[in-house]
């Protein structure tokens, strides 16, 4: 079998043993997981990052310093700028990913506990994959024809691949209540949780938004922050304001659904994608409150807006529950139809909202005490 290598990046090598690495699926996006990895990276800023992609334009600028390894597919680059593309050979690729450390924090949801790791690995779960246990939920309406019909078709193949891939693994951690009872499923195993850190500081400073300038000015708007894919319904929220004509909407995010959005926007909603995160942040703080209605496996976006004092309009299930306290730091709606999310709206500001009691049940999930915990579970993979 030909042996595939690393590219090495300039300035960095990780031929030797590391003490620390650290592993991840891959870093293409600007995500609750890729947060998780630069929280990671802070408390371990030495340890490198061993990952499928990377593509330093389309995620977070912190990773530029960092010694990230990549695999050959990251050669590839419409599977940097597209990276459901490469999902029918990432596990290929995965299981010969080398890496060389003592210890190993892996951040999953799919492919990075299928690494070749020699030490021992804690591997911290944000879902198992989506693509293999909810695959019409992954893809929806709008996916790929010819990419879901072939990923389909190999679907049992990954499967028994990711099975081995967990059961090979080194101790899991959670990240929420849902994946708790997902891992439990999925691969019949229980395991702890721990809920993975907001990283907004809102003592930062902040930046206002190029273009839009005049539509936030009065600080009257509400915020939507979600990767544009299908099972995010931003479309239900977008076309809930549309029967709310006199309420305003920021949509922060990309992905593929964006043009389609914004053909179906109305002058009350407007969109930003490449945004810095001093503009991230203005955009909370001058919000009037942030809405979730999707169904996510943590819900990390009220963290963010709660930083700010804001509250949280969410969809009551799935990672919100664990979130958001009702009446204290949001409201929820039991379905994300157009209707259901405009009539939670008009609830929102029907109601007072205590932004020091916010920002109080927001401390409960500081970056801090997550790392405080990821180190306390190291040393017990040593005891």
């Amino acid at each position: 079998m030909r042996r595939i290598s690393f590219p090495r990046r300039k300035k960095h090598s990780a031929a030797h043993q590391a003490e620390v690495a650290i592993a991840h699926d891959y870093l293409t996006q600007r995500g609750g997981a890729e947060r998780v990895v630069l929280a990671l990276h802070k408390a371990f800023p030495d340890a490198p990052i061993y990952t499928t992609l990377y593509d330093p334009e389309r995620t977070y600028p912190e990773f530029k310093n960092a010694n990230i390894q990549v695999s050959p597919l990251n050669h590839v680059k419409v599977f940097r700028q597209h990276h459901r593309l490469a999902l029918p050979f990432l596990a290929f690729i995965s299981q010969r990913i080398k890496v060389p450390a003592q210890q190993t924090i892996v951040s999953t949801a799919g492919w990075a506990h299928g690494f070749n790791i020699s030490g021992k690995s804690l591997v911290y779960c944000h879902t198992p994959a989506r693509w293999l246990y909810l695959t019409d939920q992954y893809f929806g309406k709008t996916g790929i024809k010819a990419l879901t019909t072939l990923f389909k078709r190999v679907r049992p193949l990954l499967i028994s691949w990711d099975q081995r891939s967990a059961r090979g693994a080194g101790k899991y951690l959670a990240n929420s209540s849902i994946i708790q009872e997902r891992i439990r499923n999925v691969y019949g195993f229980d395991v702890p949780v721990l809920f993975p850190p907001h990283t907004i500081d809102s003592a930062s400073v902040q930046q206002p938004l190029d273009g839009l300038e005049d539509f936030l000015v009065d600080n009257d708007y509400f915020i939507v922050v979600s990767r544009l894919l299908p099972y995010k319904n931003v479309d239900a929220v977008v076309e809930a304001f549309s029967l709310m004509p006199h309420q305003k909407l920021l949509v922060v995010g990309r992905g593929p659904q964006k043009q389609a959005l914004e053909e179906a926007a109305g002058a009350n909603v407007r969109f930003a994608s490449e945004i810095s995160d001093a503009q991230m942040r203005y955009a909370y703080s001058h919000s009037l409150g942030l809405i979730a209605v999707s169904y996510e496996d943590f819900g990390l976006t009220p963290l963010e807006a709660g930083a700010y004092g804001k509250p949280t309009l969410a969809l009551h299930a799935g990672g919100f529950l664990d979130t958001i306290e009702e009446n204290v730091n949001g409201l929820f709606i039991e379905h994300s139809s157009p209707a259901n999310i405009a009539e939670g709206v008009e609830r929102m500001l029907a109601s007072t909202w205590d932004s020091e009691l916010i920002m109080e049940h927001v401390k409960k999930f500081s970056e801090e005490r997550f790392i405080e915990m990821i180190k306390l579970h190291l040393e017990e993979l040593d005891s």
